[in-house]
């Protein structure tokens, strides 16, 4: 077994979660309004943190998290890894590790509101107009359009949030 020394006092905390793209048979993308912290205001992919009590996988949380907040029962196999987000320093509270999925083919969700805040739907050209949190505006949405558009199999993007300046390294892309 490795020696692992205990965590350097400040040190922030790693959080796992996931990012869902759900998209209608228009292309529309499905954004929840955020009531709450993180991005509280902004708008963001449904998602949410991982049940790391009960060992389950990125995939399962995904499927959890549509069905809690859009209300709809997505079949793993319609669930897609399409990239992998590492934040660092996040809001200055903690560090996290998200799993960016993607539905295949289009959901059928009503615009409402719930506890975590308004789902709404918005074409792909009013993203950049909308409340965004600077990651997803400068690095996340180009990301996933490329993906997207480009048929990508999968990205991985590590994005440093300490200090003043936003930097980051995509570390990797197919296609």
């Amino acid at each position: 077994m490795p020696d692992h020394a205990a965590a350097p006092q400040g040190a922030l905390p790693y959080k796992v979660a996931v990012l869902c793209d759900l998209r209608d048979a228009a292309g529309r993308i499905l954004l929840i309004r955020r009531l709450k912290s993180p991005n509280q205001g902004l708008c963001s992919p449904i998602g949410g943190k991982l049940d790391m009590h009960t060992g389950e996988s990125p995939a399962q949380c995904a499927r959890r998290e549509i069905h809690e907040e859009a209300g709809i029962d997505v079949p793993l196999s319609r669930i897609r890894l399409g990239g992998m987000i590492a934040e660092k320093a996040f809001e200055g509270n903690g560090h996290w590790l998200l799993f960016w999925f993607r539905v295949m083919g289009p959901v059928e969700v009503e615009p409402r509101t719930i506890r975590e805040g308004a789902l709404e739907w918005h074409a792909e050209e009013e993203i950049d107009r909308l409340p965004l949190p600077d990651t997803d505006r400068r690095v996340i949405w180009p990301l996933v359009r490329r993906h997207v558009r480009e048929d990508r199999g999968f990205f991985a993007v590590h994005i440093d949030c300490s200090g003043g300046d936003l930097r980051w390294t995509v570390e990797q892309t197919d296609g």
